[in-house]
């Protein structure tokens, strides 16, 4: 599966901006049969906190052109949003609709927790849909998930700290030694120069930088020279150009803080991240990630899925395909930078180039030239647990990379059998 749904993702991105996606309305749903309206609940982790309203927008439209259904809107940060997710689906309270990621979609579908959208009435027609895009989101033939958005992961940089400190502006031609280097020089007075979580997901990221891979022929192959050098590359900012774990202190969104308060030189975070510095007091701009043996950069998808046993699944449907494909989700999205929906109507995208904050946005399409895509098994949560975990204790000086990857990939190949 982790093989074959790597393969559709990589196909996926491609056809984003390839081609487009349904710009007509959702199916209308039809009147309850008791009359009244119809609350329908959806849960999201990208719209909090900085495209609530967004959100709302589109869920005015929706029920204005489904005047029998009221969207109910629940949010959770990401970090907590798939515990609740697991604990609702267990607890039977699950809501009717929410969002769902690429790296997750196998579990769930898998679990038989979400609804089959194909059979779920109304109006089924996916035409518009890229075909790999929908591919993305099936299991086993069926479509248990409609593509809603992708963003890419850049680097972000303070220019006012850059002049400040008399150090050149990062290129798209940057190297790793580049990014070491001024971030070395960055580094004082209080002012971080690099920030770059050690985690599953940038290490990932990195490793397809350093020329390696996760997984090949069903088992782990990041315990390799490559991954050595992958990790090392994240373990060894830690303490000298970014803050150690203590110093982080288990603060909720510490590098935004650090970011916005003008501390830090240069984050990597995805382009999610734009709405949210629309007002900081200093200079800031984008470049592709910086690569070693080669460029490569995370782009991330989500997906609008249903919970299989929401009552209400014409309604569910009819939601789902409004968000993740009318006109007034992909143009509101464009608008406030809240990710990218997958359409290739350049007079959509152009809105998204045309915003001045940051002014290098034609990174964001750079990135997606060269990609690195996450690793996908059935039991992904325990697998992204496992290799942070371990990743952690590295840079927390408890273990050597060698013993951190090592074990790390016992966990996961265990996993895998």
């Amino acid at each position: 599966m982790a093989g074959s749904a790597r393969v559709v993702a990589a196909t996926l991105i491609t056809a984003l901006l390839a081609t487009a996606c349904s710009q007509g309305s959702a199916t209308r749903t039809e009147e309850p049969a008791a009359g009244g309206k119809v609350t329908l609940r959806y849960f999201t982790f990208s719209a909090a906190p900085d495209h609530v309203k967004d959100l709302d927008t589109i869920v005015a439209a929706f029920e204005k052109e489904n005047p029998t259904v009221d969207v109910q809107v629940e949010t959770a940060p990401y970090d907590q949003y798939f515990t609740k997710l697991q604990t609702s689906l267990a607890g039977q309270t699950a809501p009717d609709t929410f969002e769902l990621n690429y790296e997750n979609f196998v579990t769930y579908a898998g679990a038989g927790s979400l609804l089959d959208l194909g059979a779920a009435g109304g109006d089924t027609d996916t035409s518009g849909y890229a075909t790999e895009s929908l591919n993305a989101f099936k299991h086993e033939g069926k479509q248990f998930a409609l593509p809603a958005s992708f963003s890419t992961v850049v680097l972000l940089y303070n220019k006012d700290l850059f002049e400040k400190a008399g150090v050149p502006l990062p290129t798209a031609d940057w190297t790793w030694k580049d990014e070491q280097a001024a971030a070395e020089k960055l580094t004082a007075d209080g002012v971080f120069g690099d920030f770059q979580p050690v985690t599953f997901f940038e290490f990932y990221k990195a490793l397809k930088q350093a020329g390696g891979e996760f997984m090949a022929g069903g088992k782990s192959t990041f315990n390799s020279p490559e991954g050595v050098k992958a990790a090392k590359w994240l373990v060894d900012k830690v303490g000298k150009t970014m803050p150690t774990e203590a110093e982080i202190g288990g603060t909720a969104d510490y590098d935004t803080n650090l970011f916005k308060s003008g501390k830090l030189a240069m984050w990597h975070n995805g382009i999610w991240q734009f709405a949210g510095l629309k007002d900081v007091p200093f200079q800031w701009d984008v470049v592709v990630e910086p690569g070693d043996a080669q460029k490569a950069s995370a782009v991330f998808h989500n997906s609008v899925a249903a919970s299989a046993t929401t009552k209400h699944p014409r309604e569910a449907y009819a939601w789902a395909k409004f968000l993740s494909s009318s006109n007034v989700a992909a143009t509101t999205r464009i608008a406030s930078s809240w990710e990218l929906p997958p359409v290739s109507d350049q007079a959509v995208l152009q809105g998204y180039l045309k915003d001045p904050v940051p002014a290098n946005r034609q990174a964001v399409f750079d990135s997606l030239k060269s990609i690195a895509l996450p690793p996908v098994i059935a039991r992904q949560q325990e697998m992204q647990d496992a290799v942070t975990q371990e990743l952690t204790e590295a840079a927390a000086g408890r273990k050597s990379v060698e013993e951190a990857l090592t074990e790390a990939a016992s966990k996961v190949d265990a996993l895998l059998g």
